[in-house]
């Protein structure tokens, strides 16, 4: 697994490497005043429930549109958590 990164490309934030929990804390300060309306998922290797946590907020407070791509272990923790394609609360 690799670092986790995330940049800023006009209205994305485009994470990569393994989104889990020892990489939230480092990643937190860089994206917590973000604003994107997409968030690019497509370089991320793995996302663990706390990577998805993390996900879940920057989707509620920055109002994302879309997310793209879809990660190892991505799917399942949706499922598990109920939420839907943009990570919101499916209800």
């Amino acid at each position: 697994m690799t670092t986790a990164t995330v940049r800023q490309d006009g209205d994305t934030l485009a994470f990569g490497g393994a989104l889990d929990r020892a990489a939230v804390a480092p990643l937190w300060p860089q994206v917590r005043n973000a604003a994107a309306r997409r968030i690019d998922l497509t370089a991320v290797d793995s996302v663990d429930s706390a990577g998805l946590a993390l996900l879940a907020e920057l989707c509620e407070r920055l109002g994302i549109a879309e997310v793209v791509g879809e990660p190892p272990g991505l799917a399942e923790l949706r499922a598990a958590y109920r939420l839907d394609a943009r990570l919101g609360f499916a209800g």
